[in-house]
């Protein structure tokens, strides 16, 4: 896929990629195949074992994460995933359309989400952004409408750290 934009009259070319997405009932079942096939998409892109490894522990504490908070029990909904496959990296998204969370109000009740920071000091079921933020390069979420969880890993660590912090929109 290549994105054209245009802004001011003037053409900007934006990097080519490709885009695959999927979308899994929100059950612990599903959450195997979204690691699966984001193991599949990264080995064929080329990253080493170690990277693949820590991607698939991160696409599993997403998705789990939607299956855990974001839909009650009565109500049956959707992970959505999304893998922007580039020459130098990976971006994948893993969203929902349920609940909602402030991620700095989770971050307090939670403890640390930061690289720096010391495991020993978060709650039981804290771990999941904590995970997700120390195995991928960069992590962003936004949750306006349901939760999306952007995460980024380079090939060969060729990516700039964001000094082990989540961000949010």
């Amino acid at each position: 896929m290549l994105l054209t934009c245009i802004q001011k009259k003037k053409v900007i070319r934006l990097t080519e990629f490709d885009y695959i997405e999927m979308k899994l009932p929100a059950k612990s079942d599903y959450v195997s195949v979204a690691r699966l096939t984001a193991s599949g998409i990264a080995n064929r892109m080329g990253f080493d074992y170690e990277a693949i490894e820590d991607l698939k522990v991160a696409v599993s504490e997403a998705s789990t994460n939607v299956v855990t908070h974001a839909y009650s029990e009565d109500e049956h909904g959707d992970i959505i995933l999304g893998f922007s496959i580039y020459n130098d990296k990976i971006e994948v998204m893993v969203s929902d359309r349920g609940e909602s969370f402030d991620v700095k109000e989770v971050k307090k009740e939670l403890g640390p989400i930061e690289n720096t920071e010391k495991t020993t000091e978060l709650r039981e079921g804290g771990f999941g952004l904590f995970l997700i933020n120390a195995l991928m390069d960069k992590v962003e979420v936004n949750n306006s409408y349901g939760v999306i969880v952007q995460m980024t890993k380079y090939i060969n660590e060729v990516g700039v750290s964001n000094g082990g912090s989540i961000t949010t929109s």
